[in-house]
């Protein structure tokens, strides 16, 4: 075996999934590899002898005419060839040597050897070969469990009866079917509803200890309109409403509706639960002044700092610190009404972008406004003007920023009645210039996390039917469209100006897939704001395939990761990245990532406004 050049093995050591090899693997590797420098001359002779290997770029820039007719750019990092192409076979005459370079060349018996060698290897150039994003993190992540929608883990066991049921049946029904909760339903307005539940605690303390008759009807005796949680919703969600409120069941019923389909408990989630992420959650419930509610919320980042060790922790950190959020935010409206009284007449606190989304990070700053049941007189509207002014001040002394654009309850622009939000999104879909756009995009995510719950849902089903409207959404996907990422021709990063090698993931990838569900979401009449719900629960019909659903779902969850290992490592709250930070697979994951959102934005103008853009 003849000496390998040090700078051989140095190069196939950065450049994935090769950096996986051990040493010696590495080095058998080299010396089984041949080097070429391919110019526009040569190109054609050379890669008709090595049909069926692999070409790893060291240098040059390349373009490939791809099936259809799509032609893709080449630089260093890069792979072609047969192993990698869409195509069964490799047709020389379809490279052009835009910039000459040197090329590795791989014989595929070799290629084949570390597919057995190492699993990784085969499953990279899999996800290469199919422009999937290959994150083993995602597969072996140990709280993606949170992520799971409901609807994934309901139990085919739900055992109800009707309110007028004697409790002896009940209690009867209850011991055959070896359940310790009864749903208890009726039938309102034609349609089969949750009204109670009835749980082995109900009846030791209301029925036996009471001495009751067992022939009443179970009415008399359960726990009546019990608190609930819609399918889409995930176990992370059902964990921090079971918290909060201090209970042991839960039932789940179909979205916006309340026919009950399951049923969540505390044994279950200690089931599913690997670890206690709620421990700071809880004493935030506990908290009975602004000054202990700021004081655990400066906890926050101390806690992902010391818990958050595998990239799967940062896939709930978002969820964390929205549900914190969301609990400071009901806590600091209980101390404004405990000192100032009850409100005039009904209100809903509304939160927008990410903390609507829940995904949060140590950088985010408050979204929010009030939408108010009627048009106050200045006595009301005073009233809900210093509730908003203490709320926003509280979050922003408990670490969750002003928002610089004043997108706060405190601006009284955004407390506005139910009649004037409805007139408000109207205009939005009659008027919908490109400076519009920009302003009330953030008010496309939006979640109530106080109040009278019952006033969004009148919104949300007025403005529906609007946001669908097919000249509505050209607009919003001619607006992303109009949005890159950060690469340039040949696929090499372009980077934040003014940095040599930092990428704000943000802005120039999370905002782009945010916003492309977002719009999948509305032509879908979906109400939920989290991007990973939309996607979850998108239609067949919406016009995005499960395969894309799931990969866009994928190069979320690995930017995120990405985006919280920068700031708890770093210490800082900024979304830019630095590529020296990231490992070889990762910078071709985060390459492929970029792809695959340019991929989907040309997919969105296609459905949405029928041209390329």
């Amino acid at each position: 075996m003849h000496a390998v050049p040090q700078q051989v093995i140095n190069f196939l050591a950065t450049s994935a999934p090769f950096d996986k090899l051990k040493p010696e693997q590495l080095t058998a590797l080299a010396n089984a590899c041949s080097v070429f420098y391919i110019t526009a001359q040569n190109a054609g002779a050379l890669l008709r002898d090595n049909l069926t290997s692999l070409f790893l770029i060291q240098s040059g820039q390349f373009s490939l005419q791809e099936l259809g007719g799509s032609e893709s750019h080449l630089s260093d990092g890069d792979y072609f060839g047969q192993l990698v192409g869409k195509q069964n076979t490799f047709n020389p005459e379809f490279l052009t040597v835009n910039h000459p370079g040197l090329v590795y060349v791989i014989a595929s018996e070799t290629v084949s050897q570390y597919f057995q060698l190492n699993p990784e290897v085969q499953s990279f150039f899999n996800a290469y070969k199919e422009q999937t994003l290959h994150n083993q993190a995602i597969d072996d992540s140990n709280s993606i469990w949170l992520h799971k929608p409901l609807s994934e883990v309901l139990s085919d066991k739900l055992v109800s009866a009707r309110q007028d049921t004697p409790i002896l049946f009940a209690v009867q029904l209850m011991a055959q079917q070896q359940v310790s909760t009864l749903m208890i339903t009726d039938f309102i307005d034609d349609e089969e509803q949750l009204v109670g539940i009835l749980t082995d605690r109900d009846i030791r303390n209301r029925v036996v200890a009471a001495g009751c008759d067992t022939q009443q009807p179970v009415a008399s005796v359960m726990t009546p309109n019990p608190c609930f949680i819609e399918k889409q919703h995930t176990l992370f969600d059902a964990l921090c409403l079971m918290s909060e409120k201090n209970i042991h069941h839960l039932p789940i019923v179909e979205s916006n509706k309340l026919l009950p389909i399951g049923l969540v408990t505390a044994t279950d989630m200690l089931r599913y639960q690997r670890a206690n992420v709620l421990f700071i959650i809880g004493e935030l419930m506990k908290a009975e002044s602004l000054y202990e509610l700021s004081r655990l919320s400066w906890q926050l980042p101390q806690y992902f700092a010391t818990h958050a060790k595998r990239l799967g922790d940062f896939d709930v950190a978002g969820k964390i610190l929205s549900q914190a959020t969301d609990i400071m935010t009901r806590k600091l409206i209980d101390f404004f009404q405990l000192k100032n009284g009850e409100p005039p007449f009904d209100y809903c606190w509304l939160v927008y972008g990410s903390q609507a989304r829940e995904d949060q990070t140590m950088g985010s700053d408050q979204d929010n406004g009030l939408l108010l049941a009627q048009q106050p007189n200045e006595e009301q509207a005073q009233y809900f003007a210093d509730m908003s002014d203490y709320v926003c001040k509280g979050l922003n002394k408990c670490g969750i920023a002003s928002c610089t654009g004043n997108i706060m309850a405190s601006n009284p622009e955004l407390r506005l009645s139910l009649e004037q939000a409805i007139t408000e999104a109207q205009t939005w879909v009659d008027a919908p210039t490109p400076k519009a756009l920009l302003s009330f995009n953030i008010f496309l995510d939006v979640r109530p996390v106080a109040g009278n719950i019952s006033l969004f849902k009148q919104l949300d089903q007025a403005r529906s039917p609007l946001f669908k409207q097919s000249r509505f959404l050209a607009l919003l996907a001619r607006q992303v469209g109009d949005m890159s990422v950060p690469l340039s021709m040949f696929k090499r990063f372009t980077y934040d100006k003014g940095t040599a090698d930092a990428i704000n993931l943000k802005k120039y990838a999370l905002n782009i897939i945010n916003s492309l569900v977002r719009i999948y979401a509305l032509s879908a009449q979906l109400s939920m704001p989290n991007t990973l719900s939309r996607l979850a629960n998108l239609p067949a019909e919406a016009g995005l395939t499960k395969r894309d659903a799931d990969n866009l779902r994928d190069i979320w969850l690995f930017l995120n990761r990405l985006r919280w290992r920068h700031q708890v490592s770093n210490k800082v709250t900024n979304n830019s990245i630095l590529i020296k930070d990231l490992s070889a697979i990762e910078k071709h994951q985060l390459k492929a990532a970029f792809q695959a959102i340019q991929v989907a934005q040309q997919g969105a103008l296609m459905k949405f406004c029928g041209e390329l853009s």
